[in-house]
This record gives C-alpha cells, sequence and structure tokens, in this order.
C-alpha cells in the first residue's frame, strides 16, 4: 500500500502517506503507523502524543 521503496519516513517527518482516511471520525492512518487527527494532534506509533499545534483565527494572513 506505501510507495516508500526502502522503508517507510520515522513518525516525525511529514512524508509519510496515508493508508486508511476516516474523515467521517476526524483522523487518518500513515504509512509510518502515525494516527493525525483533524484537530493537528498526533498519536505516534510508540504511544507518545504530539499535542495539537492550531493556529488562533488572529494569527492567520489574508491572501490578497
Amino acid at each position: 500500500m506505501c510507495s516508500h521503496r526502502s522503508s517507510c519516513p520515522f513518525a516525525d517527518t511529514a512524508a509519510a502517506h496515508i493508508v486508511s482516511a476516516h474523515p467521517e471520525q476526524g483522523w487518518n492512518l500513515l504509512c509510518n503507523g502515525a494516527i493525525v487527527f483533524d484537530d493537528s494532534g498526533e498519536l505516534l506509533p510508540d504511544g507518545s502524543v504530539i499535542a495539537p499545534h492550531r493556529v488562533f483565527a488572529g494569527q492567520l494572513t489574508v491572501a490578497a
């Protein structure tokens, strides 16, 4: 299912591919075993957590 030639990238890189999408439930499973949630949080294969890193609306820039 994954197109990486040698092995999938580590969980701390952004190069992993989605292998199972569940947008109705708010999460995706990546080829490296990480689960990424719609709120930008992550659950890594070793059980560690990356907290959501949301940007507040006041910090967003508007394209002209």
